[in-house]
């Protein structure tokens, strides 16, 4: 298939099957021997398959090392880059409908989401595009005849290794900055979500991105580890599972490359007794059930101060109530369907095991019934479970998706140890009127991005990224550019060389 003139509403038209294939020096490989069917998470049914490749991991490396050997990239000016860069983010937003209906299809959430997501993230391209332009080097004097220039060079080949949940969205998190400090990328999307980051590669071809700059492969997690620990590879920037990062990242470290990981969360989020409970409510449905809770950000504990729980509880069922669980492809949709079967029965089995332990399930708790089409789907309600204790297995693990537990406190210092208490530190939020309490709390939580009176803000000019068990590094933000540099010193003296053997 040639994804640079084939739109996804055209591929749906016709009756000849769907392939998604390696994207390589500027085209899609040629047919695979293997395939993998590709699931609309909504109805069940297979949409397309990705081929899969065996040779493609070492096409993707040998290509990405001419890249990077020829400076057809690295030697640009920021200023020559950036155009491209900008180029490239045009095309992301006039191609947002299109791109955004291959992400729900991969991850079920709803189009009028994604869409937007897609919109949004054509500004990383943007934005790195200006940081292209002046991240200028430093010029530091040592003494009268004798300067430093502090310069950052690229690293040269990155493989990002990005999730499900936002392959093209949390991919251009790595793709923008990584590319705009001159460094050529290889993409390994999930084998099951691959189509998205194809397509965009095809659209850095038509930005005027040299072949090779962007590559793509399909593969599982053991192609993955195969280009992350390739002896051409400086740097590995991932996204997923924290257990996923520990095994990897050690393996990487060790070799002696560089390692950003964004792992996971299991993100606290707390209103205090004199919180605007409305504004909480809304924040607290938007937080938990956003893309049906499969989110790395996901307020996913809820701690609530005991004098203004039971009024905040039953606004929060009204609240969750009014969301409409549907076809992502319709408008009105607000929660669609989880990624694939095995995950649903994932989110199925931390639920059952919560009411096990004790836990007792106030809204949702199952998959609700579906009509037609979707009958077959991949659907869990939203769900919040109380009385729960901080040793449950569903209040100390990442569940990724729609569950939220809800735990209660009684003074400030119960509620931040109880946000402290997780192994993670992504995110946190917390709601209160009191400026000072504001920044007392937010300083107190060990949390790598920490909302107060919001939630889910999240900026392309912010750093993302985890305390503790939740990564390492940082994205977003001109931080993230320096990820993806490396600082050499040049030393010059423009005086006489002086003899210190002289008599």
């Amino acid at each position: 298939m040639d994804t640079r003139t084939t739109t996804h509403t055209e591929q749906a038209a016709s009756a000849m099957p769907v392939f998604y294939a390696s994207f390589v020096d500027g085209n899609s490989l040629s047919a695979a021997a293997t395939s993998l069917p590709l699931v609309d998470p909504a109805t069940g049914r297979i949409w397309a398959h990705a081929q899969l490749d065996p040779a493609a991991a070492d096409a993707a490396m040998a290509s990405a090392v001419v890249a990077r050997d020829s400076g057809r990239w690295a030697d640009l000016t920021g200023a020559e880059r950036a155009v491209m860069l900008r180029r490239l983010g045009d095309l992301v937003a006039a191609h947002a409908e299109e791109l955004g209906s291959l992400e729900s299809l991969a991850n079920g959430k709803p189009h009028r989401a994604t869409f937007g997501e897609m919109r949004a993230t054509s500004r990383w391209y943007h934005y790195y595009a200006s940081l292209a332009e002046t991240h200028d080097g430093l010029v530091r004097e040592i003494g009268r005849s004798v300067e430093a220039r502090i310069e950052r060079e690229p690293l040269g080949i990155v493989v990002a290794i990005t999730p499900f949940n936002g392959a093209l969205s949390l991919g251009s998190w790595k793709l923008a900055p990584a590319l705009a400090a001159g460094n050529v990328v290889i993409l390994k999307p999930p084998a099951e979500a691959p189509a998205s980051s194809i397509r965009l590669a095809a659209l850095a071809i038509e930005a005027g991105f040299p072949k090779g700059v962007v590559n793509v492969v399909i593969g599982d997690a053991a192609i993955g580890e195969a280009l992350a620990l390739h002896h051409e590879t400086a740097m590995v920037t991932f996204t997923g599972s924290t257990a996923a990062a520990r095994q990897l990242g050690g393996k990487v470290v060790g070799a002696m490359k560089q390692f950003v990981c964004e792992a996971g969360g299991k993100s606290a989020h707390i209103v205090f007794e004199d919180a605007d409970i409305g504004s909480a409510v809304v924040a607290a449905t938007q937080g938990a059930f956003s893309a049906t809770g499969q989110t790395c950000v996901a307020g996913s504990r809820l701690l609530l101060h005991a004098s203004i729980a039971d009024e905040f509880l039953e606004r929060y069922k009204a609240s969750i109530g009014r969301l409409r669980i549907g076809d992502p492809k319709v408008a009105d949709t607000h929660v669609g369907p989880v990624a694939s079967a095995r995950h649903l029965a994932r989110i199925a089995g931390f639920v059952s095991g919560a009411v096990a332990e004790g836990g007792r399930v106030l809204v949702g708790g199952k998959s609700p019934e579906m009509p037609g089409d979707l009958a077959n789907g991949c659907w869990y309600a939203p769900t919040v479970i109380v009385d729960v204790t901080p040793d449950m297995r569903v209040v100390r693990e990442e569940v990724f998706g729609p569950v939220v537990t809800v735990q209660t406190f009684k003074t400030e210092e119960e509620a931040v140890a109880l946000a402290n208490s997780s192994e993670f530190g992504l995110a946190a939020g917390f709601w209160t009127t009191d400026m000072r309490r504001a920044r007392r709390v937010s300083r107190k939580l060990k949390a790598g991005t920490v909302w107060v009176n919001t939630y889910r803000a999240i900026d392309v000019k912010i750093p993302f990224g985890g305390y503790k068990q939740s990564g390492l590094g940082r994205e977003n933000g001109p931080e993230a550019l320096d990820e993806f540099t490396q600082i050499k010193s040049v030393v010059t003296d423009y005086a006489a060389a002086l003899d210190p053997f002289a008599y």
